[in-house]
């Protein structure tokens, strides 16, 4: 049963000072055993309590049966220090969620990996799992001979079992400091390494242990990328413990491209895990590198915000995950050198943020705590409000106390609970002690409010331009002046409140308020500046604004206010000449998403057919940095079979370039080459890839097999997501609506007899393609009806809502 908040207060209030010691035995493929002894004092001798762990079996509590029913242990009539010792037989899973097991078609070998997080650490070991009860864990694994197995801790020793070499050997790792059990982690198999020993004074020695692990069959890929990943690891770690003043809280620091994780990436202790997609088989484009390079960044910051200081109750995981967002952006820029992450993040990232704030599902940056009743809730709050929504305000939050006050205020609170708990006000009370400012009232408006401002230009009758604020908050912002051919002429630090801010010096000028990208407010420019935009986007010379101003024209498609048409012809014309790889990926994305989102099915092939070209360009036109990215964009979406067959035909093709084209070729009618392709590619990558092109095929038949292996049951989260991004197909609305009804029927089914991971991913799923407004007020139907019987769950609820929203804006 789901952790409720009032009980997970009595729980906190009572229990002190845990201590976990546990031992895991993954020898067996078909289960494993956790034998865990755990310590705790209460504050109130004689009360009760419990101990999750869910889907155990031969459970026994100090040697004897355990009273375990609804995946917790009672714990009755404590002492004052208390002693428990749990053995029990656990499942492995293929969902993601718990101690997740997966095979590698490439050779077959064996991962495990405990990814846990909210309300999933009970999978895995007993525990109180909750965020303000933390424990120390001392960790020791029994695992086969020739795996690496790495953890939270340390590595003290390994040691080897009776009968040889051959024998399972036992990992010890050393105890670790307290945190939160949603942070216990340990990841054991083949992997391949790279490690070194980091810099750092503070520590025995003036080092510390820190590696990079991947599969044995990524080995290629990793020594490929080992220098740049040491130098973005070690440049961002030497920034944080210059700027942090708490020193860095863990004895090493482990990062592992993990196969089955559901989450970009998560920040274990000591031990942080990515999606082992994030290691790519070919040549990353440079958004996939900035991308990796600013969620090496996010994670790393988590170490001090979300594991030294962690919040109290799900409420707050604004404080773990918009701050480690801004960090992210902005040490992949001021320390790691890619300092065009924020051009990134104003076209890719913050457009989230807008696109969750517009719907019925937003809520404040800072929750109210009623409102996240159970763990269930507090997961489905874990969107882009809380991420891209809450990494803007927080830029505008440094922006508008100077950086040294922000730095200061971040410092105090680091300091005041380190290996503790805190919440919004202590955070709080922490900035307004190095500020004059009334941060307060800025959180208040920012932080406690939904929705977004509208920034408005209009003139007045001697033409001089005045910016207005649709909404409540303050704004502190730069407004650029243009001239006609978008050539910069000025620009002003401006503080916009209640009262509109006429700008003199700017009279007759084309006006671009937030060109810095520094809030979170969308723009409408007035109509002589929008007329200078769409003749003159290209010419701006601030890639930054360049991406404000994409993401304004495509908040305006979106919006309505301008034609899907309008959007490509726009890109037709400024697309072409643009050079910033950032820019032209981020804006490739958009356009993709515009067409399957508001396009009619009849307009939706001429509108691909621009993009592709438009790809084709970049792609021709020689530059290295534009062509890895464009290259996906032109084999994905190109009608040009004879094209597509041509690349395939050329040893000199990225992998995922030639996974793209046979897509496009199964989902055209052609799916005479994925049988070849994975031959040829026998990778985890490769296999989805071809889970993908399958559920692509047009044909009834094919549509049929895939949609019986869709729904039933058998893959994991990530060959799910796999089926889903290609069963719905670009010019198959036809064909396709046959299966939009069950969908929701055999969707809703899955997810009932799944968890938390598996009905993620069926709303993931959600058939997002050009369609009639017919056919998308029946999808909407459909959906409300279910959601109506009350029988769906929390996860899946949300992404159904959301996915109404969506389609209630595209009607």
């Amino acid at each position: 049963m789901p952790l409720m908040l009032p009980e997970a207060r009595v729980r906190a209030d009572l229990l002190t000072d845990v201590r976990t010691e546990v031992h895991l035995d993954l020898t067996s493929t078909d289960a494993f055993t956790v034998q865990a002894r755990i310590t705790f004092d209460c504050t109130q001798p004689g009360a009760s309590t419990f101990l999750e762990l869910t889907g155990a079996s031969d459970v026994t509590l100090d040697g004897e049966p355990a009273a375990y029913a609804d995946g917790r242990i009672a714990l009755p009539d404590l002492a004052a220090h208390n002693e428990v010792l749990v053995t029990a037989r656990m499942p492995y899973v293929t969902d993601g969620d718990g101690m997740t097991v997966t095979i590698d078609p490439a050779d077959g070998e064996r991962y495990v990996c405990a990814h846990t997080s909210m309300d999933i650490t009970q999978k895995v070991i007993p525990c109180f799992d909750q965020p303000d009860i933390k424990s120390t864990f001392a960790v020791t694994v029994t695992a086969p001979a020739h795996w690496t197995v790495l953890a939270n801790g340390p590595l003290e020793h390994r040691t080897p079992g009776e009968g040889g070499d051959a024998a399972p050997h036992t990992w010890t790792f050393a105890t670790t400091p307290p945190f939160s059990s949603y942070l216990f982690t340990l990841v054991g198999g083949p992997w391949v390494s790279v490690t070194w020993d980091e810099p750092y004074a503070p520590a025995p020695g003036g080092t510390l242990p820190f590696g990079w692990h991947a599969r044995a069959s990524q080995k290629r890929e990793l020594r490929r990328d080992a220098d740049e990943l040491r130098r973005i690891t070690s440049t961002c770690f030497q920034h944080y413990t210059s700027v942090f003043e708490p020193e860095y809280p863990y004895a090493d620091y482990q990062q592992v491209f993990a196969p089955g994780l559901n989450w970009g990436a998560m920040e274990f202790p000591g031990c942080v895990v990515y999606r082992d997609e994030s290691l790519t088989q070919g040549t990353p484009t440079e958004l996939q590198r900035e991308w990796l390079a600013s969620t090496i960044a996010h994670e790393m910051a988590h170490m001090w915000f979300g594991d030294l200081v962690t919040m109290r109750w799900w409420e707050d995981s604004w404080l773990n995950e918009s701050f480690a967002d801004f960090m992210g952006y902005d040490v992949a820029g001021v320390a790691a050198g890619y300092t065009d992450a924020w051009t990134s993040a104003a076209i890719t990232r913050k457009p989230t943020g807008y696109r969750a704030d517009r719907r019925r599902s937003t809520h404040p940056i800072a929750e109210d705590t009623d409102k996240i009743v159970d763990v269930d809730t507090a997961f489905a709050n874990f969107d882009m409000i809380t991420y891209a929504k809450g990494n803007a305000a927080l830029k505008q939050l440094g922006h508008w106390l100077g950086q040294e006050d922000f730095l200061a205020g971040v410092n105090t609170h680091l300091n005041a609970h380190a290996f503790g708990n805190a919440d919004l006000a202590a955070f709080l009370d922490s900035l307004d002690s190095a500020t004059d400012h009334d941060v307060r009232a800025w959180a208040a408006a920012w932080l406690r409010t939904t929705g977004f401002d509208t920034l408005v230009v209009t003139r007045d009758d001697a033409g001089v331009p005045v910016l207005h604020r649709e909404g409540s908050r303050p704004h502190r912002l730069t407004v650029s002046a243009y001239d006609d051919a978008m050539q910069l002429v000025d620009a002003r630090d401006v503080h916009l409140g209640e009262e509109p801010v006429r700008l003199e010096d700017f009279a007759g000028r084309v006006v671009v308020p937030n060109s810095g990208d520094e809030t979170f407010a969308v723009i409408r420019p007035d109509e002589q500046s929008w007329a200078a935009i769409t003749a003159g986007l290209s010419s701006v010379e601030s890639h930054l604004t360049r991406a404000v101003l994409w993401w304004t024209a495509v908040d305006l498609a979106e919006s309505q206010v301008i034609g899907v048409g309008d959007l490509v012809a726009l890109a037709d014309r400024h697309l072409r000449p643009e050079s910033h790889p950032l820019v032209v990926e981020g804006v490739l994305r958009a356009l993709q998403l515009v067409t399957r989102q508001y396009d009619e099915p009849g307009e939706a092939a001429a509108h691909l057919a621009v993009i592709a070209d438009i790809a084709r360009g970049a792609v021709e036109g020689g530059d290295p940095l534009l062509a890895p990215g464009a290259s996906r964009v032109l084999a994905r979406l190109s009608a040009d079979r004879t094209f597509l067959v041509q690349w395939l035909e050329r040893d000199d093709v990225d992998p995922s370039v030639r996974w793209a084209a046979v897509h496009r070729l199964a989902e055209l009618g052609d799916p005479s080459h994925i049988d070849a392709e994975a031959e040829r590619d026998q990778s985890v990558a490769g296999h989805h890839a071809a889970l993908s092109a399958r559920a692509a095929v047009p044909t009834p038949e094919a549509k049929a097999e895939m949609w019986q292996r869709f729904m039933g049951g058998e893959l994991s989260t990530h060959e799910l997501d796999a089926v889903g991004a290609g069963f719905w197909g670009w010019e198959q609305a036809d064909l396709v609506e046959p299966y939009l009804t069950r969908y929701v029927t055999d969707g809703l089914a899955l997810a009932l007899r799944s968890g938390q991971a598996m009905a993620d991913s069926v709303g993931d799923a959600f058939p997002r393609l050009p369609l009639t407004p017919a056919v998308r007020r029946q999808l909407r139907a459909t959906v409300a009806e279910a959601l109506a019987t009350g029988d769906v769950p929390t996860v899946l609820a949300r992404a159904w809502n959301d996915a109404l929203d969506d389609l209630d804006r595209t009607l």
